[in-house]
């Protein structure tokens, strides 16, 4: 089976960059009988896993999937030299072409929270037409059972791959580190990064002494008394941040994974989140749970974790243990067993 990927995200440092490269990596080493071909559009430097065929175009991505978007061409499996099927990793303006494609829908944000995005960020999801998009799929693909639920509004059936975690090691705290909670991800809207700076804010004032961590980049600004912008750390680092935290805060709107109190759960680090449908999958009940926006409760969820070193060390086992099925090699399987069926469909 030839398989074309719409690879661009490798390009991108965020989220579905990560899902990308360690999905690919995965698919590749588990099925070295396949023919795997990545696009990825323009000059910029680009690493691709072993046992993939790298594909470039001289043109950017604004104009190469620009134009696919409005002119039908450059098709994405002709710019990978064909394919039996294609796996497009994320909605994003594009060409499908004649071979079968497989659409992995990972939140619809963009549809929910418009005004989270950017005016070029709406006109590009706009150019996407995302709805579109899912209903031409042979195949789609949702990341949890909450996204597939939403996704049912474009009239398509999801099946369920549950994303892989990367499962970092304990590892020791950053050197001098005073006591501090972690946030990982990108400083937007719907990551609520004002909200926790906020609640952070009442803590301290009702004797919090922890800091406050941001590992991430964004347009939303982080700045107060005990908060720290670290800016995205190499991959390297993220064990010993995971590690030393008190625990991941992440108090988002909305989540169509919500990856990072993951990966902090694999370090033994509990979590506390906004009470999204999402995470009565992958945590259920270990992890703290907050109402959305209240800064109150979160605020409260800070000190009582901070005082409580017992109880956090306890939902940090039980956290450890309840992730352990998120694995990209089980993750691969499944996107592969989709992939095929799409082939033959």
């Amino acid at each position: 089976m030839r398989i074309a990927v719409d690879a661009r995200a490798l390009l991108a440092g965020r989220g579905v960059t990560r899902y990308v490269r360690r999905l690919l990596a995965a698919l590749a080493e588990q099925f070295p009988g396949d023919d795997w071909h990545a696009f990825v559009p323009g000059r910029a430097p680009v690493e691709v896993p072993e046992g993939v065929t790298l594909h470039r175009h001289p043109l950017g991505g604004r104009a190469v999937f620009g134009a696919a978007s409005v002119l039908g061409r450059p098709p994405i499996d002709m710019l990978c030299g064909g394919a039996d099927v294609v796996w497009l990793p994320a909605p994003a303006p594009v060409a499908p072409g004649r071979a079968p494609y497989v659409l992995t829908i990972h939140d619809l944000s963009f549809e929910d929270r418009p005004g989270d995005f950017t005016r070029y960020e709406r006109l590009w999801h706009r150019l996407a037409r995302p709805g579109l998009l899912a209903g031409g799929a042979a195949r789609v693909i949702a990341v949890s059972e909450a996204t597939a639920a939403e996704a049912a509004r474009w009239h398509v059936e999801a099946t369920v791959v549950h994303s892989g975690v990367d499962h970092l090691a304990h590892a020791a705290p950053p050197e001098g580190a005073p006591p501090y909670f972690l946030s990982v991800g990108a400083l937007e809207p719907r990551k609520a990064p004002d909200a926790l700076v906020t609640a952070h804010g009442m803590a301290r004032a009702a004797g919090l002494e922890a800091e406050l961590w941001f590992a991430g980049e964004g347009r939303v600004g982080v700045q107060g008394d005990g908060v720290r912008a670290l800016g995205t750390p190499p991959d390297d680092e993220l064990a010993s941040l995971y590690s030393g935290a008190l625990a991941l805060v992440m108090p988002s709107w909305l989540e169509g994974f919500g990856l990072p109190p993951l990966e902090a759960a694999a370090c033994l680090t509990p979590s506390i989140v906004s009470d999204l449908p999402v995470y009565d999958e992958t945590l259920g009940d270990n992890v703290v749970r907050v109402p959305r926006g209240n800064v109150v409760a979160l605020a409260g969820a800070l000190l009582r974790m901070e005082h409580e070193p017992a109880a956090r060390a306890e939902l940090g086992r039980a956290a450890h243990a309840a992730v352990a099925q998120f694995t990209w090699a089980r993750a691969a399987r499944e996107t592969h067993a989709v992939l095929a069926e799409a082939a033959r469909a």
